[in-house]
């Protein structure tokens, strides 16, 4: 050792012995260890031995920081590395510390803090304020800014202990909410399951169910695992199901079932519960005041050329839904032309688009959003000069396999051509109405209908049992029938699309209202009571193989208003079943 070294400890020995005396300096014989060390030197003196510091202790805002693993051991105990939770532990009289240097958290008895003022990393070696480490395993402290000189004292035995407690099995164990239940009523499971050791607990069930359907007395098991895989003993308990009917296995998801998901079914169950459900009469109101121009064929197109083409004058609706079958990128665009001597200026009122996409569910779905929340469009008016020819609408190039779909509520003051165009998006913007050639019909939906609108008035106040309302079969919901001017016949919107449903009832009664999807997947959003509905939140429908809760009344709402719109990509029809809850 070195003058300087000696001259170091001798002067951290000095300022010890100079200290005003404490409760543990006044009696020697109640102190096991005394620490002393002065702020980045690397001595301490431990019971007035010297010992070397693998890191000094440092101030940081006012706050001293020690190196956990010397103090620790200096106190009695050590840290160690906990390989399966990742983690440095040290347990005390007082704590249960570990130490998660990844996530930069501290469990202090199982509850999860930030390092923050707490603790830090300096070289790997893991720092501890001084203040917060004395609290925590039971040891007096003292810093006297000063000579930077502190002070740690641990009285009697040792507070800090190495971790040699062996860990203790958890415990399973539940009741229930009351002695028995009855057919279809919701099982309450109270869970009474802990761990000596505060580790998280991962429970294996045998027996449990949310519901059961047959009387009896069912036993249900438990068993828990703690963080280090011991397991504890199985606990099972009887639970009496009485024979007394609460609601029957059909009812059960109508009544309990979350709004805005759907429960599992199949075709039997959903022949046998909504198959042969009667209709509810309704008041049709055919809106007259909107032509809708739907353009849906060839809908994959496999070259280039006008989709659609007809005139429209005053209120229109423009619906396509294409897909690109060709192997280039193609420009899907809506021109319009004036064939007039007048100006004609054209307005947007209303549009729902969708970035082009090779899911055909998702881009209707998505379109159909955009256009039911009705938001102003910011279009600016369109005025056509007479003979002249305006590009409306241009959409982002399709990429081969991308579709679109979109709809835009227009309104004009004088006559226009209007043309669906499919070309290159390599060649330069043309005319297409005397230049293109019209590509053939596919066997999809392509026409001119004379409404785009459908409202229906319904008593859902007074009906007492399951009723139903049935879109786009073409029965109870007839097809609007319109005309395809390319091919100079009368044509059917089979599905209706492109159609908005507007269903209003005053004073509903208590009922939930629920979709089956019947020709096929489904994905599209309904407007109830002006609140979006998604069915399903993700993924599709499958048909007859789930029933979407899509809302609940309270028997006390003024009116029950439902919009939608079918979506392109889902098939039709689908039922809206609406179901009494007593």
């Amino acid at each position: 050792m070195n003058t300087k070294q000696r001259f170091c400890i001798l002067l951290i020995l000095t300022l010890l012995l100079s200290l005003p005396l404490s409760t543990s300096t006044k009696a020697d014989s109640n102190v096991s260890t005394q620490i002393a060390a002065k702020i980045d030197s690397p001595y301490v003196m431990v019971n007035k031995h010297t010992q070397i510091l693998d890191t000094p202790a440092v101030l940081i805002n006012g706050k001293v920081f020690i190196p956990a693993k010397n103090i620790a051991s200096y106190l009695g105990t050590t840290l160690f590395w906990n390989a399966k939770l990742k983690s440095v532990d040290l347990k005390t009289a007082h704590s249960q510390l570990q130490f998660y240097l990844d996530k930069k958290t501290i469990g202090i008895n199982g509850v999860m803090v930030p390092f923050k003022d707490k603790a830090f990393l300096s070289k790997d070696r893991l720092m501890v304020e001084l203040a917060w480490f004395a609290e925590q395993t039971g040891t007096t402290q003292t810093y006297n800014p000063v000579n930077k000189l502190f002070t740690l004292d641990l009285i009697k035995t040792p507070v800090i202990v190495v971790d040699t407690l062996k860990n203790v099995p958890p415990i399973a164990k539940f009741t229930f909410g009351k002695t028995s239940f009855r057919l279809g009523e919701t099982i309450q499971y109270v869970d009474l399951s802990y761990d000596p050791d505060a580790e998280g607990l991962r429970y294996e069930w045998i027996g449990k169910q949310e519901v059961f359907f047959k009387p009896g007395t069912y036993p249900i098991s438990l068993r828990v695992y703690d963080q280090k895989g011991n397991v504890s003993a199985l606990f099972t308990k009887n639970l009496i199901i009485e024979d007394t009917l609460l609601l029957t296995e059909e009812q059960y998801p109508v009544y309990n079932q979350p709004v805005g998901t759907a429960f599992k079914t199949n075709w039997d169950w959903v022949w046998n519960h909504f198959t042969n459900l009667p209709y509810l009469s309704k008041e049709v109101t055919i809106d007259p005041s909107r032509t809708l121009l739907l353009s849906d064929s060839p809908e994959t197109f496999k070259e280039t050329g006008i989709l659609y083409q007809d005139n429209i004058n005053g209120k229109a609706r423009l619906y396509a839904d294409h897909m690109n079958g060709t192997k280039d990128k193609i420009r899907f665009n809506i021109q319009v032309r004036n064939l007039t001597d007048q100006p004609v200026t054209l307005r947007t009122t209303n549009k729902g688009e969708v970035t082009p996409s090779v899911y055909a569910n998702l881009i209707g779905h998505v379109a159909s959003v955009d256009f039911l929340m009705h938001n102003t469009p910011t279009v600016a008016p369109l005025v056509i000069a007479p003979g002249q020819t305006a590009v409306y609408s241009q959409m982002p190039d399709l990429y081969p396999g991308q579709g679109i779909n979109l709809f835009y509520d227009v309104e004009t003051d004088g006559q226009l051509q209007v043309a669906f165009v499919a070309s290159l998006a390599s060649s330069l913007p043309v005319s297409p109405f005397d230049t293109t050639k019209y590509l053939e019909f596919d066997g999809h939906l392509r026409g001119t209908f004379p409404s785009a609108d459908k409202r229906w008035d319904v008593d859902l106040s007074t009906f007492r049992e399951p009723s139903r309302l049935s879109i786009g079969d073409g029965k109870e919901d007839a097809y609007v029938r319109g005309y395809d001017v390319q091919r100079q016949m009368e044509v059917d919107d089979m599905g209706n699309y492109g159609t908005i449903y507007t269903i209003h009832s005053d004073k509903p009664r208590k009922m939930a209202v629920m979709l089956i999807a019947k020709g096929g997947p489904f994905k599209g959003p309904f407007v109830i009571n002006g609140q979006f509905m998604m069915a399903p939140a993700s993924g599709v429908i499958s048909a007859f193989q789930s029933i979407q809760i899509l809302a609940r009344t309270t028997g006390t709402e003024e009116s029950f208003d439902l919009v939608f719109t079918p979506p392109a990509g889902s098939a039709f029809p689908i039922d809206l079943i609406f179901y009494p809850l007593d």
